[in-house]
């Protein structure tokens, strides 16, 4: 039997005011108050408390393109960091049903839970049109002040996400180790899985759990490692490879990580992961660019070059590699389907892999979850 709760649908007055000088008038939603930055939209049609814990998203205000959110509720379980990471949320219609036998509240309250400010009630479509005929766009939500004139000041002063180091404020300051897979549907819980080799040291921008639990299920350790530790304290623990995770902003800020790929080149595999795949294309020295409105979604196909098969693959990056700027060494393994933009490569002669995209999905599609089965193949040495 479902949990059904009727919570109150707020009509307190919320303004959304681009840095262009477009208004957007609804209700308020979450945390009273107000908030900016780059607003992205997403795709997906399910997975909006996957979406709201996912650190990538740090710095960015999110739209959901499906109109109903909020139908299911939230729980403890489906996230993927320890809190909402999204400096804003923005939907169409806030459901005033929650009814799900996981559901442990409402979205509304799981907002305010985190003090994020949103705003419902307000034409998405509109909104979704002008960034991918602009690009992305700053903004800033409210419910104090409902002056557009004054909204739209502040949002013309609110940071490029390009000149923010936003990393270390999601990602772990010290080491810990991760044995939980995947869901168990009869136990009810997440599998615990002690595994012993190989050891994958998870060099932490902002590393969803869902990364973490695929390492395990495919029969990994795995230690996550704070992005400014020291090369020689990551060399104690006598990994098998290196993993660069996914994480928010510009790759070109995050240094460290840069000098850690390039170090482990050659020495130990390394692989990445949307932001960790960037850094990698950075230390090779080829070149990043900011994409016109990003890539978000559930939902983006993405051919193998390798096998000649479309995989349908999830996706949250606002960056990517200009692939004639790549060594020739590297070959190319995967294109989006969409753009034609670089989403997969690999070393020729080392073991270097990455994918632009998310493999582990959360939410999304599993036709890339072989990605670390290959991995863990390099580990062994059986590339």
């Amino acid at each position: 039997m479902g949990i059904i709760k009727y919570p109150m649908l707020s009509k307190d007055k919320a303004l959304l005011v681009l840095e262009d000088g477009s208004v957007f008038f609804g209700y308020s939603m979450g945390a009273k108050g107000e908030t900016g930055g780059e607003i992205v939209f997403n795709t997906s049609m399910t997975g909006y408390q996957e979406i709201l814990t996912d650190p990538s998203y740090k710095g960015q205000i999110v739209v959901m393109t499906y109109t109903q959110i909020g139908n299911y509720g939230v729980n403890n379980i489906d996230i993927e960091s320890n809190k909402v990471q999204v400096n804003g949320f923005v939907i169409k219609e806030l459901s005033p049903i929650v009814s799900n036998w996981r559901a442990i509240k409402d979205l509304d309250s799981y907002l305010k839970e985190y003090n994020v400010v949103g705003i419902w009630g307000i034409d998405t479509r509109a909104l979704v049109k002008k960034i991918r005929t602009r690009g992305v766009i700053r903004g800033v939500i409210s419910t104090e002040d409902l002056n557009p004139l004054s909204l739209w000041k502040k949002a013309r002063q609110i940071p490029d996400i390009s000149k923010q180091d936003l990393v270390p404020q999601v990602a772990t300051k010290e080491i810990y180790y991760w044995n939980e897979g995947d869901w168990d549907l009869y136990k009810n819980q997440y599998r615990k899985k002690i595994n012993d080799r190989p050891l994958v040291a998870v060099i932490d921008f902002g590393v969803k759990f869902n990364i973490l639990r695929k390492f395990v299920e495919y029969g990994c350790a795995v230690a996550v490692l704070p992005p400014n530790l020291p090369i020689e304290e990551i060399e104690k623990l006598k990994p098998d490879g290196i993993f660069l995770s996914n994480g928010p902003g510009d790759p070109q800020k995050v240094i460290q990580g840069i000098k850690i790929a390039k170090y482990f080149f050659g020495k130990l595999p390394v692989m990445g992961i949307c932001l960790g795949h960037q850094i990698i294309g950075l230390a090779l020295g080829a070149q990043t660019f900011k994409l016109k409105f990003g890539h978000h979604g559930g939902n983006h196909p993405v051919k193998n070059l390798i096998t000649g098969k479309v995989e349908i693959t999830a996706q949250n990056h606002n960056f990517a590699i200009n692939p004639e700027t790549l060594p020739k060494e590297m070959e190319i393994t995967h294109i989006n389907l969409l753009d034609l933009t670089l989403e997969g490569m690999k070393h020729r002669h080392l073991p270097i892999m990455s994918v632009q995209y998310h493999p582990e999905a959360s939410p999304g599609p599993h036709d890339s979850f072989y990605i670390f089965e290959e991995f863990k193949k390099l580990m062994e040495g059986k590339y």
